[in-house]
């Protein structure tokens, strides 16, 4: 069974509901009016309903009206939120005049119902910045117990009959979000990419922290970073199956592997890739989708108490909906 076959009837199964703040938009409606119409999620769309109603009408999409529509301007919609943004808000001095202007924002407001409980995920990014994204979840959402590190990870959806990954499917990090994170951050990025794995591409982990060095083949700050962060990731789940400091060939190619690091149970067959820093994740995994023409599937953000995924502003309808899918998967508990 395909990836997204499997993700979907999880989320069939699982009904889960996912807003979207930027909801008068063109793609995110369409995206709607098809996992309406496939029973995959419950929406909510927030937005100026008449607006939302006109424009699903001009595109002939007959689904939306299954939707819950929030009008972020409605005073008894911010009368509801603006307390719980004063209370997460008011040590760092937002009054809460302030709380009701943030709560009119479409991203706190979607971040807001999340936190409440109104909804389980969130997908947006369509027309917003991944900071306008991040700053909301980092103030409303803020991060799940034990991490306070934020990354985003790619699903690499790979040709089938690729000997590379599990089932098709390798799992890259941190891509998206933290420049150059120090060896407690990577651990934690490390960590989470593995449960991503799990969640939601529904495969075995297996990480691979990347470096230029092989078990000390090269001697470099960069490369101690790397080795503490194995150690550190090792101490947070002791019986994750995860390696490090590793070359990508020896992370990947099993003959390379037993070659440079004979002892290692990870190396050769790692499906969960781990860059040392953005820079390197960033360019890798665009490497590989446009050179390899390996579909690109994400950001996931990782290390949020509740699930909110980031879109490309280049992003098509198609994207949307499979992010959709992917958030209502990693809102469901196992």
């Amino acid at each position: 069974m395909e990836l997204f076959e499997r993700l979907t009837k999880r989320a069939a199964e699982n009904r889960r509901s996912i807003v979207l703040p930027e909801g008068t938009e063109t793609r995110n409606l369409q995206a709607a009016d098809r996992i309406l119409f496939e029973n995959l999620a419950d929406i909510i769309l927030i937005g100026n309903p008449d607006e939302i109603k006109t424009r699903a009408s001009e595109l002939g999409l007959c689904n939306i009206d299954k939707a819950r529509i929030v009008d972020p301007a409605d005073k008894d919609v911010i009368d509801k939120y603006a307390p719980l943004f004063f209370e997460l808000r008011k040590k760092k001095g937002v009054s809460m005049e302030d709380a009701r202007r943030f709560t009119s924002n479409e991203l706190y407001l979607g971040c807001l119902m999340v936190k409440a409980g109104d909804a389980d995920g969130m997908v947006s990014g369509a027309i917003h910045t991944t900071g306008d994204v991040l700053r909301a979840a980092f103030q409303v959402i803020k991060t799940r117990p034990g991490i306070d590190t934020v990354s985003g990870a790619f699903l690499m959806l790979l040709p089938p009959d690729s000997p590379f990954g599990e089932d098709g499917i390798m799992v890259f990090a941190d891509c998206a979000v933290v420049p150059d994170p120090d060896a407690r951050q990577l651990a934690q990025i490390a960590v989470c990419a593995a449960e991503t794995a799990h969640n939601v591409a529904g495969i075995h982990p297996r990480v691979a922290i990347l470096s230029f060095s092989t078990k000390g083949s090269a001697s470099h700050e960069r490369v101690d970073k790397v080795i503490e962060a194995t150690k550190l990731a090792h101490e947070m789940a002791p019986d994750l199956e995860l390696d490090g400091e590793l070359q990508t060939d020896a992370a990947i190619v099993p003959v390379v592997a037993a070659q440079k690091a004979p002892q290692s149970h990870v190396a050769g067959h790692a499906n969960v890739l781990v860059f040392p820093s953005l820079e390197v994740g960033n360019i890798a995994y665009k490497l590989v989708q446009r050179l390899a023409g390996v579909e690109a599937v994400g950001p996931l953000l990782q290390g949020l108490a509740a699930p909110v995924s980031d879109l490309s502003r280049g992003c098509v309808a198609t994207d949307i909906y499979k992010t959709i899918i992917m958030t209502a998967n990693q809102a469901i508990e196992d």
